[in-house]
C-alpha cells in the first residue's frame, strides 16, 4: 500500500514534484559550485603563499619590525677610499643587512619552539639584502682642495657639471638557512632545476643556490661565482618555485652560519618555520608558542591568506561574503517551497487521508507516507542538483579563469630600490651615500594563478544530505498537517 500510494502521488502530481525537485536541485547545484569554487580559491591562495611560506609549513614565528636606525642604509666613504685615475675615483663596496621590514631575534627562540608539544619540525632562517654600490666619483682629493672658501672651483669633469661621475646600484635578496632542515621552510617549496641543493656538508661552506629567474637575469649558472658582502660564493644549484608563475622566497640561498657571519648578525634569525605533528595540533602549537615567546608574532597560513591581493583576493571575498550567504538563502527558499507545496498537497488530499484514518491507519503511518513521498521528491531534486552542479564545475574548469595575485610584503623577489636615489645622493654631499641608495623595496611577489574548482566526494555527499534533509523537513510539516485530520472531515467532504 505504501509504495502504491507513493507511486501514484509522484506520478499524479507531476507539477508539484517538478517544482520541488527543480527548486531543490538549483539550490544544491549552487552549493556544489560555491563549495568547489571556494576550494579552488583556497588552493590558489596556498599556491601563492607556498613560495614565501614553504610547503609543509604550518606556522611562522617572526618579530615585529623595529624603527629604522638613524643613519642606517648609508654608504660612507673616506677621503682615501677607492682608486683614483684621470680625475675620478672608482669605488665599489657591498653591504649585507637584514631585509627592510624585518626584525632579527635571538636564535635561542628556535630551541624554544622546537621544545613545544606536537612540533614535528622547526627551522630558522635569516632574511637579508645585499646591496652593492659601484661607480666613478670625482677625485675626492681634488674636491677637498677645491672646497668653497679657498678660491678654487670644483673640478668639472663632464658636460653636466657632475665631475664625470657615474654609478650603479645592484641589490638582491639573500636567505640564510640551515642546510640540514630542508623538510620545512622555503627550500621545501622549490624544485631543483640544475646542480644540487644545500646539504649538511655545506653548513659553513662558501656556496649558494640561486632562484632561476634571478640566475637568468644575472646571467649566472652552476659553477659560476656570485659576490655577497664582498665574499665570493660558488653557485652550486638553481631552483624554481613549485607553484606555476610564482617567485621563490629569495634570489640567493646560502648556509645560515655564513650568512650570519657576513651580515654581522651572529646567533640571529628573522623567521622560524614550524611544522605541526598534525593539522589538528596547529591551534595548540600556535597558542603554546605565543605563550613561550610573548614578543613574537606567530602566524599560520590561514592568517597570511589575508595578505593575498589582486583579483584572487576579490574572488575569495566574493565567495566568502556573497557566495556563502547566497547559497544559504537559496537553500532555505528551496526548503520553504518544498514545505509549502507539501502542506498544500496534504490539504488537497483531505478526503484521502480522512478515509485512510477511518479504515484504521494510524497517525504514525500517515506521517510516514507523507514523509516518504517528500523524501523521494527531495532525492529527485538532489539528483538534479548534483548533475547541474557538476556541469557548472566542469564549465568553470574548462574556462580555467586566470586570477592575478600577490603577497604584500612577501620578501620574495625583492628588487633594487633605486628610484629617487640620485636626489638623496645630491643632498648628502661627498663622502656619504644616504639611505635612499640601494635599499630594497619590499615588493609584492605577484603572479597569475589558473583557478581550478575541485569536486570531492564529501561535497557530493553533503549535497545528497541536503536533499534528504529538505525531504524530511517537508515531510515532517506535511505529515503533521495530515495527522491532524479527522475521519469526520472526510465524511463531510464525501457528503
Amino acid at each position: 500500500m505504501f509504495f502504491t500510494l507513493l507511486r501514484r502521488e509522484i506520478a499524479g502530481r507531476r507539477k508539484q514534484t517538478v517544482i520541488i525537485a527543480v527548486g531543490m536541485g538549483l539550490a544544491i547545484a549552487l552549493v556544489i559550485v560555491v563549495s568547489a569554487f571556494s576550494a579552488g580559491v583556497k588552493d590558489a591562495q596556498a599556491a601563492v603563499l607556498s613560495s614565501v611560506y614553504g610547503v609543509g609549513t604550518d606556522i611562522t614565528v617572526t618579530q615585529a619590525p623595529t624603527a629604522p636606525v638613524e643613519g642606517g642604509g648609508r654608504f660612507d666613504f673616506g677621503a682615501e677610499a677607492g682608486a683614483t685615475s684621470d680625475g675620478t675615483t672608482a669605488i665599489s663596496t657591498s653591504r649585507l643587512e637584514a631585509s627592510r621590514g624585518t626584525s632579527t631575534f635571538d636564535a635561542a627562540a628556535l630551541d624554544t619552539v622546537a621544545g613545544v608539544d606536537n612540533v614535528a619540525a622547526a627551522s630558522g632562517t635569516l632574511a637579508l639584502n645585499n646591496t652593492t654600490f659601484s661607480g666613478e666619483l670625482p677625485d675626492m682629493t681634488q674636491m677637498q682642495q677645491g672646497a668653497p672658501g679657498d678660491g678654487q672651483a670644483p673640478p668639472q669633469g663632464g658636460p653636466d657639471g657632475a665631475g664625470g661621475s657615474s654609478f650603479d646600484v645592484d641589490s638582491f635578496s639573500v636567505l640564510g638557512l640551515d642546510p640540514t632542515a630542508a623538510a620545512v621552510g622555503p627550500l621545501s617549496s622549490v624544485t631543483l632545476s640544475a646542480g644540487r641543493s644545500l646539504t649538511a656538508d655545506d653548513a659553513e661552506a662558501a656556496v649558494a643556490v640561486l632562484d632561476s629567474a634571478y640566475a637568468t637575469t644575472a646571467e649566472l649558472a652552476v659553477g659560476d661565482s656570485i659576490t655577497v658582502a664582498d665574499t665570493e660564493l660558488e653557485v652550486i644549484g638553481i631552483v624554481t618555485s613549485n607553484a606555476a608563475d610564482a617567485a621563490t622566497a629569495a634570489d640567493v640561498y646560502m648556509p645560515l652560519v655564513l650568512a650570519q657571519q657576513l651580515a654581522g648578525l651572529d646567533g640571529q634569525l628573522s623567521t622560524v618555520y614550524v611544522q605541526a605533528a598534525s593539522s589538528t595540533d596547529i591551534d595548540q602549537v600556535q597558542g603554546d608558542i605565543e605563550t613561550a615567546l610573548p614578543d613574537a608574532t606567530v602566524s599560520t597560513q590561514a592568517d597570511l591568506a589575508s595578505s593575498v591581493s589582486g583579483s584572487l583576493a576579490t574572488a575569495s571575498s566574493l565567495v566568502t561574503s556573497l557566495g556563502l550567504w547566497l547559497s544559504v538563502a537559496v537553500l532555505l527558499a528551496a526548503f520553504l517551497i518544498a514545505i509549502l507545496f507539501t502542506i498544500s498537497g496534504v490539504t488537497r488530499r483531505t478526503r484521502e487521508f480522512g478515509t485512510l484514518k477511518a479504515i484504521g491507519w494510524s497517525n504514525r503511518r500517515i506521517v510516514g507516507q507523507v514523509t516518504g513521498e517528500s523524501l523521494v521528491q527531495g532525492l529527485i531534486g538532489g539528483a538534479v542538483g548534483v548533475t547541474v552542479g557538476l556541469i557548472g564545475v566542469l564549465v568553470v574548469n574548462l574556462v580555467a579563469p586566470t586570477l592575478s595575485s600577490g603577497v604584500d610584503g612577501a620578501g620574495g623577489g625583492m628588487q633594487a630600490g633605486g628610484p629617487g636615489a640620485g636626489a638623496d645622493a645630491a643632498a648628502a654631499g661627498p663622502g656619504a651615500m644616504p639611505g635612499g641608495f640601494g635599499q630594497a623595496a619590499s615588493a609584492a611577489a605577484s603572479s597569475d594563478v589558473t583557478l581550478q574548482a575541485p569536486v570531492t566526494l564529501s561535497v557530493v555527499l553533503i549535497a545528497v544530505g541536503l536533499a534528504v534533509l529538505g525531504g524530511l523537513l517537508a515531510g515532517a510539516f506535511g505529515g503533521w498537517r495530515a495527522a491532524r485530520l479527522r475521519p469526520a472531515e472526510a465524511l463531510r467532504s464525501i457528503g
